[in-house]
């Protein structure tokens, strides 16, 4: 079978691998669509993890076909859509070490090949009425938007602030929607903004005309603050963040677009109380409960390109270059 595995940091090679085999409570999936996180540019780079042990299969979100079972599975069957979850060993209940080192993509071989093999508890069903594409971008992002509020709480005409057009910010503001919150989304393009207008935001931000954005989200919540945060940029919005958020409001620490380091005064959280939570995706149960509400509502993902699989080091460069809205995506014939 064809993968594309990470040779060395900096060069990622399609290469033939042997077709692995299902064990004993384990599933052989043909993969037929994979999306791209910004975590898989780093983990190409060796930025996300410089001492990985290479060569490694990266991409941690992909859907396929079930092809064949091991003895003893019982969750699946083959001609069963799947999809594989982002923490192979985090069904449910809380974060552990161990759930923690088990993410698709890094210590643990990815989704970017043909065939994979997955432990029958390490992936879930996916919606019917969407396509493989679509499917493929639920593992990460749409889990970690649902993580963010959905399980944290958020309430009908509660306000979220979002940043930016990628898929866990999109994801977040379908979600929030859904729900029946008001949406505040930040972009630094005008024709995005207007896009996700389109989507349910109820007001939106150019940061690029107006830096100081979190003087403008007090504006539009007359000085209270949003009760949520989706928190993408990192160490050099986190600041700002705090001071657009609501007295007790939440955080919710995701990424590290606007950078992973910086200087940060803890001082305004403690004096407003903030709840400054880090999301590392989800669990299965997570995923399964968010499946459910996408069924029931029919709710499409936002998808942007899809690129095929011998292009995947393109797919990559295009998303470097951040001129996407919504999920970019890979297609395996």
């Amino acid at each position: 079978m064809k993968a594309f595995v990470i040779q060395e940091f900096g060069k990622l090679v399609c290469t033939e691998k042997p077709q692995p085999q299902p064990k004993f409570g384990e599933v052989l999936v043909r993969v037929t669509a994979v999306s791209l996180n910004y975590r898989d540019i780093l983990m190409v780079k060796g930025l996300y993890n410089p001492h990985l042990p290479l060569p490694v299969i990266p991409c941690s979100d992909g859907v396929g076909e079930v092809v064949s079972v091991g003895e003893g599975v019982t969750r699946v069957k083959p001609g069963d859509r799947v999809a594989g979850i982002f923490l192979q060993k985090w069904l449910s209940g809380n974060l552990t070490t161990e759930a923690a080192r088990s993410a698709l993509g890094g210590e643990v071989d990815g989704m970017l090949a043909e065939y994979v093999v997955l432990s029958e508890n390490g992936v879930v069903n996916i919606p019917a009425h969407l396509s493989d594409t679509e499917a493929a971008t639920l593992p990460c992002a749409a889990v970690t938007a649902w993580h963010a509020l959905i399980e944290a709480g958020l309430k009908p005409g509660e306000t979220v602030l979002v940043m930016g057009t990628g898929g866990v910010s999109l994801f977040a503001l379908q979600f929030a929607v859904m729900a029946g919150a008001r949406v505040i989304a930040t972009s630094s393009s005008d024709e995005k903004l207007e896009r996700v207008k389109q989507l349910g935001a109820s007001d939106v931000i150019n940061y690029k005309y107006v830096p100081k954005w979190e003087k403008q989200v007090l504006a539009l919540t007359e000085g209270v603050g949003v009760d949520y945060v989706v928190e993408v940029g990192g160490a050099n919005t986190l600041s700002k963040s705090v001071k657009a958020v609501r007295m007790g409001g939440q955080i919710s620490l995701i990424g590290v677009l606007a950078g992973a380091q910086g200087e940060f005064n803890p001082l305004p959280a403690v004096m407003k109380g903030v709840r400054i939570q880090g999301i590392f995706v989800g669990s299965r149960q997570m995923f399964e409960t968010m499946n459910k509400a996408i069924n029931v509502q029919k709710l499409r993902p936002v998808c942007d390109r899809v690129f095929p699989f011998e292009s995947a080091p393109e797919a990559l460069s295009y998303m470097e270059t951040g001129s996407h809205f919504g999920k970019i995506t890979i297609e395996l014939k």
